[in-house]
């Protein structure tokens, strides 16, 4: 029997290169092989365009490096030529500028001289002798001299850069060069003034003028100038002579070394940056490009068209599994559009990315309605806006409760219904989270259920046995208890009987009407039994004799376990509290006739004090009159005004007798529309009286366009009047100098609590307040003067109170010394709002 040799496969690495390739591909997955499929032809193609690239820019930057060393080059040489050219031209100038200093020259050998040498050397324009004055000795110039640029003999050297740059020389004592700016119909020049001086003694310059042109055609090598394009500029980068190639906007180069304009520039020496000569490469061809390069984009091109057409074969393998995958996905479509729950889908935002069927048919809402949909949704009830968005931040954020979350949900025709919602974590095929998935499941019919159970055992916990009132339930028209509680039990024992007698004392029907004829129906016709309850409900006290009990009896409807519609019945023992609210009432008798014997006191005392002040008036009138009558200085028009006045204060006075009673009852006061300005003159006409007896000098101040108020006058002015009399005792008491014995009554609209109101304030110049009167000072017969009844201030608060205003009093500081005190109150003037039409017209009183 032969013996088996296993059979030996060969190494990968003894593979030749192409099968150890495909054994690779092979080994990679689906998605994988997808993956190198799309990438390996754009590795080419980038491949093949970084060569090129890299190919002609490595090219491409080597000529550039060549032209730029040669540019640089040959404009060195150019204006080393031009330096040469200047310096020689220099030294003969200075010669001839020697000779003038020297005197050996007048001036037609000076012109003659001059002549000869613009005639060698054209780009001289001109030479001008100027002397120490300014004034031009001698002028020779070209025949191309526009007349701008003659100088007349005789003449003074013009103001302008000239001249600075004469001055320079004649400060400097050295030749200056100097580049003029072109005239708009002549070429530029360049200047060069060379000082004249005998012995250190200034006598002028010799100006010699070049033209830019002519030094750019005479002094550039021909050589040069063919094969840049070279051209002068002065310092501001201005053309001067030649021509200039425009640099290339760098926002159209595709490439940096596309197209670019090698240039050099360098100053003409000796004349400095004023001068500048620039060359510039012309544009040459990138030249011929090796074998090298051409075999690299054939191989590469190879390559690229080989990628291509294994990725056409791949794309084609690609589409039947797509095919595949559209045809699954259908049928995963189908199966969750079939689905009864809905399915929501969020990205890691919160935006709403998918929707099922079942979903948009819960919601009322359409696909194309939700997707792509921020919070809040449109299916959030607007009543449960903010809370739907703190669960939302919370689900986005991980915070997902394991069994779910309830909540109400508004269709698109805005009924609400109750919906349990669970939250999981969406991951794609790599793992990684892309957004929230979220189920919604109808829950109204189990919730309603649920609340159903809840209330009936709701229901039965409120029977308990340890409740300390009797709790009974027997269905409507039977003598079946269903229920009682052990209070029941204690007091009618396990029968109906207690029941029914409760219900009958209480003056609740037993049993329903009947319904023998058909105009005669109960109160719960047509309702139904759940709704019984929060429909009916009665409750009475009565007092059951065989107890000897007050008890409470409260019955209410109700829909028992098996549907029968019961009666229950809470008989609660208010024994006690009916024995107390009796011994309450009689308690209450005796206070109230306690406390109308305190307010008749009240009365006497407020009509004595309030009084006071009318009948003093009434007196100094009278006074006033018996004293004229004696010395016989009245007539009858004035002691008839004056009788008008005291029978006008005694009116007063049974108002004010008329109007304190009613406070004292604590009734609303007779309040009507009044004008500020009106109240406060009454008030500082019956105030003066006291003033000008006490010598105290009284000011007062309205603000303008006050509107009125809602107040009852006669009272306001009782408040006034008190504060101003309280303020002139206090300045008197205190005996301020004559110049200090003033009292300010100012008034005017102000703020409290963002609420308009009008402020009243009484400034008195006494000595204050102390800390313990004003601890005590609202309280009521307290008082600092020895004749004071002690009523005053708390009236006056009462009165201001009434009117839903607030009185406040402070003291008044000149650093740490009290200077006086202010009394302040404010009315609120909302209610005052009134056209001014219904105002009333009321007549100042004025005592004398």
């Amino acid at each position: 029997m032969p013996l088996l040799r296993p059979i030996s496969l060969p190494s990968p690495m003894k593979l030749p290169p192409v099968a150890r390739f495909q054994r690779w591909w092979q080994r990679l997955t689906p998605h994988r092989q997808d993956r190198f499929s799309v990438l390996a032809p754009l590795a080419a193609v980038l491949l093949f365009l970084a060569a090129i690239v890299a190919a002609f820019g490595y090219l491409r930057l080597e000529e550039i490096a060549r032209e730029q060393e040669a540019v640089k080059r040959d404009v060195e040489y150019t204006q080393q030529r031009l330096r040469l050219r200047l310096l020689e031209r220099q030294e003969q100038l200075m010669r001839i500028a020697r000779e003038l200093s020297n005197r050996e020259l007048n001036a037609d050998e000076f012109e003659s001289r001059a002549e000869a040498m613009i005639n060698q050397y054209p780009e001289l324009q001109g030479l001008t002798w100027i002397d120490e004055r300014r004034r031009i000795k001698a002028n020779v110039g070209t025949a191309s001299l526009s007349a701008n640029q003659l100088r007349a003999v005789g003449s003074t050297l013009k103001m302008g850069e000239t001249e600075n740059t004469y001055n320079l020389a004649r400060e400097l004592q050295q030749p200056i060069y100097w580049q003029g700016a072109a005239a708009p119909d002549s070429t530029a020049t360049l200047q060069l003034h060379i000082p004249l001086s005998d012995r250190a003694h200034f006598l002028g310059v010799l100006l010699a003028e070049y033209s830019v042109d002519g030094l750019f055609r005479y002094g550039v090598p021909t050589e040069v100038s063919a094969r840049y394009a070279v051209s002068f500029h002065d310092a501001k980068g201005g053309l001067l002579a030649g021509t200039s190639i425009p640099a290339r906007n760098p926002a159209n180069r595709l490439l940096p070394w596309d197209s670019p304009v090698n240039a050099y520039e360098v100053p003409v020496s000796p004349v400095g940056n004023g001068l500048v000569i620039r060359g510039q490469a012309y544009r040459a061809s990138l030249g011929v490009i090796g074998s090298g390069l051409f075999w690299l984009v054939t191989a590469l091109s190879a390559m690229t068209a080989w990628m291509l057409i294994a990725n056409w074969r791949h794309t084609r393998r690609r589409m039947q599994a797509q095919q595949a995958l559209v045809s699954e996905t259908s049928f995963r479509r189908a199966m969750e559009n079939s689905m009864l729950t809905g399915m929501r889908a969020l990205d890691l935002q919160g935006r709403i990315t998918y929707v099922n069927a079942a979903f948009c048919q819960m919601t009322g809402w359409n696909e194309s309605d939700l997707v792509g949909r921020t919070a809040p949704f449109p299916y959030w009830p607007e009543a449960d806006r903010d809370s739907l968005a703190f669960r939302l931040e919370e689900e986005l954020s991980g915070r997902t409760l394991p069994g779910g979350t309830q909540v109400r949900v508004k269709r698109r025709d805005n009924t609400l219904f109750d919906a349990r919602l669970y939250v999981s974590p969406l991951i794609d095929a790599r793992g990684t989270q892309t957004g929230w998935m979220t189920s919604m499941t109808d829950i109204t019919e189990p919730n309603r259920i649920r609340e159903q159970l809840s209330a009936s055992h709701e229901r039965f916990t409120t029977v308990l046995e340890a409740l300390d009132a009797s709790i009974s339930v027997a269905p409507l028209g039977s003598d079946e208890l269903l229920f009682a509680n052990k209070l029941y039990r204690l007091w009618f024992g396990t029968m109906a009987g207690g029941h029914l007698q409760l219900v009958a004392e209480a003056g609740v029907p037993v049993t329903p009407p009947s319904d023998e004829s058909l105009d005669h129906v109960d109160a719960f016709a047509g309702l139904p039994t759940n709704l019984l309850p929060e429909t009916e409900a009665e409750s009475a006290e009565i007092y059951m004799e065989a107890l000897g009990k007050w008890l409470e009896v409260r019955t209410r409807y109700l829909s028992w376990v098996d549907g029968r519609l019961a009666q229950m019945v809470i008989a609660t023992d208010i024994t006690a509290r009916r024995i107390a609210e009796e011994q309450s009432a009689a308690q209450t008798e005796r206070a109230q006739t306690a406390s109308r014997l305190i307010t008749m006191g009240e009365m006497a005392s407020s009509v004595a004090h309030e009084l006071n002040q009318p009948l003093t008036a009434i007196n100094n009138y009278c006074d006033g009159m018996v004293s004229r009558i004696k010395a016989k200085q009245i007539s009858e028009e004035d002691l008839l005004g004056a009788l008008e006045k005291t029978a006008r204060q005694a009116h007063r006075a049974g108002q004010i007798i008329q109007r304190i009673r009613s406070f004292v009852k604590r009734s609303a006061p007779n309040r009507a529309l009044s004008k500020i300005t009106g109240m406060v003159d009454e008030a500082v006409e019956l105030a003066e009286i006291e003033m000008r007896r006490r010598n105290v000098r009284l000011t007062h101040y309205v603000a303008p366009r006050m509107p009125a108020l809602l107040v009852d006058p006669i009272l306001i002015e009782q408040v006034l009047v008190n504060l101003l009399k309280n303020a002139a005792e206090s300045v008197d008491s205190a005996q301020r100098p004559t110049a200090q014995r003033s009292v300010k009554l100012r008034v005017a609209p102000s703020q409290v609590d963002d609420k308009p109101v009008i402020e009243f304030m009484v400034i008195d110049s006494g000595r204050g307040l102390a800390p313990e009167v004003m601890a005590r000072l609202y309280e009521a017969f307290y008082s600092t003067k020895a004749d004071g009844m002690g009523i005053g201030l708390s009236l006056c608060r009462s009165i201001v109170e009434s009117h839903l205003g607030r009185m406040k009093a402070e003291n008044l500081y000149n650093g740490a010394e009290v200077t006086g005190c202010c009394f302040s109150f404010w009315i609120p003037m909302t209610e005052s709002l009134l056209p001014k039409a219904q105002l009333p017209h009321r007549q100042p009183r004025t005592p004398g």
